[in-house]
């Protein structure tokens, strides 16, 4: 049965209600984990059986638009009654105490060179970046995020540091500048699980940057949301 191509040619009250511009607008990966929120409640609640409930997510990670998301909810009772929730909080100027060890999980160098950290790699809690006399790019556009707390501990001397981050994240700076620039674009990420990149360290004679990647988003972002219901699931069946 397929219900998505069924409930759109319904045009039931949940999806007209939507402004069509609205219905229209790409899904991001914050409203689909909003909609398996409401999903798995439906489940414990007992509103949705296994099966159907598998069905609507499989259906949820596939759709593209909120008009197509908002049909896998049209029958459930929370669809109707949430309204805007509060904004969500912006990300902690710092770390959380003890989230983050004192020694790192990788190392990049450059002395008299230039060394490059970038496409699918795995981000520790703490990576160090030295670049002296030589030129260090840090690039976690593509990079795998298994903590939401990245710090990012960069020296500059007579030398640069350039860090790129997906659009998706929070960013914050917490380093300076000894006659030389320590520049960070402060960036809040609408989700709220979504993983914060500190950026600390010092630039003497030389520069420390970070910014985002314009295009590049956290691409395990829907692959969270599908061992979220996993988890879920299993729970509820008693596996």
């Amino acid at each position: 049965m397929d219900l998505q191509k069924q409930d759109l040619q319904k045009q039931e009250p949940a999806v007209s209600a939507l402004r069509a511009s609205d219905a229209e607008f790409r899904a991001s990966d914050a409203e689909r984990d909003r909609i398996a929120d409401i999903l798995h409640d439906a489940l414990a609640e007992g509103r949705l059986t296994a099966d159907e409930h598998a069905e609507r997510v499989e259906g949820v990670l596939r759709a593209k638009t909120v008009g197509e998301l908002e049909v896998f909810i049209r029958d459930l009772p929370a669809a109707h009654r949430q309204g805007p929730g509060p904004a969500h909080a912006p990300a902690p100027q710092r770390p959380t105490a003890g989230a983050i060890p004192i020694d790192p999980d990788d190392n990049v160098v450059a002395v008299f060179s230039g060394a490059v950290r970038k496409g699918r790699w795995r981000a520790g809690r703490r990576i160090h970046a030295y670049a002296i006399f030589g030129s260090v790019e840090i690039d976690l556009s593509e990079a795998l995020f298994d903590h939401q707390q990245v710090v990012v501990k960069s020296f500059a001397i007579f030398g640069s540091v350039d860090i790129r981050v997906p659009e998706n994240v929070s960013l914050r700076g917490m380093g300076g500048g000894v006659l030389g620039s320590f520049e960070v674009a402060t960036l809040d990420s609408g989700e709220p699980e979504a993983p914060i990149v500190y950026v600390d360290g010092w630039a003497v004679m030389g520069s420390v940057e970070a910014r985002p990647k314009r295009g590049k988003v956290v691409a395990d972002i829907l692959d969270r949301v599908q061992r979220k219901v996993d988890r879920s699931l299993r729970k509820h069946l008693g596996h």
